[in-house]
């Protein structure tokens, strides 16, 4: 319908671009090329300092999103825990000393005794009563603490209006690590809160929460030691184990007097309650008498030793700052 004739020959020849920028080359300088230039590379092959700076920054971003990555995957497992809900973080501790105690020594596979977790580490993560603060489970977070690399958190819920000073310290203080989950083998998490007896959960989705102290106190010492191979000498931790929080804890005077005798009597050829070893008996009978306010200057000979031989290991500390 229309015709329009050509504005030019058809012999114009454009010359069109290959790339949108042109930029020079900053790996190589032409021969002849005397100019400088900020990213030129130096004389003698060696590579500018811009490009190490900048390798080194990517790389220390690396780092950073892998620490990142293994931080969230652990706090995905906290938020998934039902009893875990917590309103105010009060502090988070590493206690990651190397001491080695005369009885306990060496590092377990937590991933045999605890099964395989697929988080940056075991969490494990304590309900417990600020009116009954659970002495035993300090003294065996410090034992932990010297054995594995513990993540230690204590928080608050919201069940609970305050706690005193004590108790929000009481596994340690911060620290500068405590946001990198991957460089811990063990999370203790202790949260104060209005129940009426002590729970623990590690695996939230495969178990129900284990109740009491006891029972508490005796699968955190299973990560410590196992319990003695003759089955005499373990029903005889277990007999001692319950008659300290039945009776020492909650027993009356009388009920406390007798047991401080049957301690006397046992520690009359032993060091410890069970055989030349400190054990679980020996931590829950200690932690009851301090509780129970039985420990004084009139208690029989062999406990007094015995009471001076516990708090010469060290590790019984935490308890009694809590009484101060």
């Amino acid at each position: 319908m229309y015709q329009v004739k050509p504005m030019c020959g058809g012999d114009v020849k454009v010359d069109l671009p290959t790339c949108m920028y042109k930029l020079a080359n900053i790996h190589e300088r032409p021969l002849g090329d005397t100019c400088t230039h900020e990213h030129a590379p130096l004389q003698n092959g060696m590579v500018d300092p811009s490009i190490k700076a900048l390798e080194t920054r990517q790389d220390e971003i690396m780092r950073k999103l892998y620490e990142l990555k293994a931080a969230v995957e652990g706090l995905a497992k906290t938020v998934t825990t039902p009893n875990a809900d917590m309103d105010l973080t009060v502090s988070s501790s590493l206690s990651s000393q190397s001491a080695s105690f005369p009885v306990f020594k060496g590092s377990a596979d937590l991933d045999m005794l605890l099964g395989k977790d697929h988080g940056a580490l075991h969490d494990i993560v304590i309900n417990a009563n600020p009116a009954k603060p659970p002495f035993t489970l300090l003294v065996l977070h410090n034992l932990l603490s010297q054995r594995y690399r513990v993540l230690s958190t204590v928080h608050i819920h919201s069940s609970i209006s305050s706690v005193p000073p004590q108790l929000l310290s009481c596994l340690g203080p911060r620290h500068p690590d405590s946001y990198a989950r991957h460089l811990f083998q063990l999370g203790f998490t202790l949260i104060w809160k209005d129940v009426p007896k002590l729970q623990m959960k590690f695996s939230v989705q495969n178990m129900s929460p284990i109740e009491g102290e006891a029972s508490v106190a005796r699968f955190l010492f299973k990560l410590l030691a196992p319990y003695p191979s003759n089955a005499a000498l373990a029903t005889l931790v277990d007999d001692w184990v319950d008659t300290a929080f039945l009776q020492l804890a909650e027993g009356s005077a009388k009920e406390r007097a007798t047991v401080v005798r049957a301690l006397n009597s046992a520690l009359d050829c032993d060091p410890w309650l069970v055989g030349c070893d400190v054990s679980l008996a020996d931590v829950a009978c200690y932690c009851c008498l301090l509780l129970s306010g039985a420990i004084s200057s009139s208690v029989p000979a062999n406990v007094q030793r015995w009471l001076e031989s516990c708090e010469n290991l060290g590790y019984f500390a935490p308890a009694k700052v809590l009484l101060q």
